[in-house]
Parts: structure tokens; sequence; C-alpha cells
């Protein structure tokens, strides 16, 4: 491959891959907006909540990669996971996506004990502060239907960035110009 070729496709595969992403995205919106009331007279703001967790995702994402080699990674798995557990709130089962960025880091041989106890710690300071709110009746449980199927349409946005954002970064890697 020419080094012009390497150069225009390095910086235009990421963009065509950001683009699908918020492509594919909207395209479900049009279904959510066929049917935006339920019978009951319930409106489903999941699919919306899922863009706001998709960016909370991906600022986890920038946090972990950004964990320079050979250093403590406890700062950021409590700040991970105070993250992830407040995306929880619009998406329930996105705590499940701390089970990979363990993988990421033990991968990069940044985990040890104290992360696992940071990432717990964080986990618990939400579900303090939310069992707080539910009590206050400031906030509804959303936890109470944690599988619920109605949660999984706030997934397609979230899960289309992550794969962007994955996409994105081995096009990256594998056509740097060395």
């Amino acid at each position: 491959m020419k080094r012009s070729t390497q150069n225009i496709l390095y910086h235009l595969l990421p963009v065509v891959f950001w683009l699908l992403a918020i492509g594919g995205s909207l395209v479900p919106l049009v279904l959510i907006l066929m049917y935006w009331v339920d019978f009951d007279g319930y409106v489903n703001y999941n699919y919306f909540y899922g863009f706001a967790v998709a960016l909370i995702v991906l600022l986890c994402l920038f946090i972990i990669r950004r964990i320079p080699r050979h250093t403590s990674s406890v700062e950021q798995c409590f700040q991970v996971a105070l993250l992830l557990g407040i995306a929880s709130y619009g998406l329930p089962t996105v705590v499940f996506l701390i089970i990979p960025v363990w993988g990421y880091l033990i991968y990069q041989n940044l985990f040890s004990f104290r992360s696992f106890a940071a990432t717990l710690v964080g986990c618990t300071v939400v579900a303090i502060w939310a069992a707080v709110f539910i009590i206050l009746g400031w906030i509804t449980n959303p936890w109470a239907h944690f599988f619920a199927i109605e949660n999984a349409w706030g997934w397609i946005p979230t899960g289309a960035f992550l794969l962007a954002y994955i996409a994105s970064t081995i096009a990256r890697q594998t056509l740097r110009v060395r």
C-alpha cells in the first residue's frame, strides 16, 4: 500500500466508522417516533438515554486508555465505576461493562486488588446515593426492572458508538505511518 493511500485511509476510516455509528443509531429512532407512546400512555425514553449512556461510556474509555504504563489505576477505576454507576440510571445493564474494563486492565498489567476495591467502592457510592434519592422520592428506581426488554433499546446507540470506537482505534493502529 502506498504511503499516500495509507495516510488517506488513516484519516478517512475513523470518520466513516463514526458516521456509520451515528446513522445506525438514528435509523431506529424512526421506529421509536412511530411508537412514541405505549398503549398505556407511557412515553419510552430508554432509547434517548442510550445516547447519554454512550457518551458516558466513551468518556470511560477515554479515562481507561489514558492510564500510563507501570502506574496505579486505582483512581481511574473509581472514576469509571462511578460514571458507569451513574449511567446505569438510564441503562441498568451498562454496569456489566466493568468486566471488559477489568479485562483490559489485566491485559495492560495495570490491574491490582486496589483497583478492584476502588471499582467496588465507586459502585457502592452510587448505590448508597441512589438508595437515599429513591427513599426521598427524588428519583424512581430503574433497577427494579433490571433486564426489562424496554431497556434493550438503549443499547443500540451505546453499542454502535462502542463498535465505532473500537473499529476506528484498530484502523488507526493498523494504518499508522511508521
